[in-house]
């Protein structure tokens, strides 16, 4: 856990990696890391996390796609 780092502010941290692939990953994570990821809740930030993870990830099949 880093001290002045939130909770929230480590899941959108975790979402932009792409370390964590859903959610579920993200609190699973929060909570081995020392956080309160009861906080992570609601419609709108679960958009929010779920957009970044799947930016990341396409990015990351873009990155890795084979050249013609």
């Amino acid at each position: 856990m880093q001290p002045n780092t939130t909770a929230l502010e480590r899941a959108f941290e975790l979402a932009r990696c792409g370390t964590c692939t859903s959610i579920k990953e993200i609190k699973r994570r929060l909570n081995a890391e020392g956080y309160w990821s009861d906080v992570i809740e609601g419609r709108q930030l679960g958009q929010q996390l779920r957009g970044l993870i799947e930016a990341k990830a396409k990015d990351s099949l873009i990155q890795h796609r084979p050249s013609p």
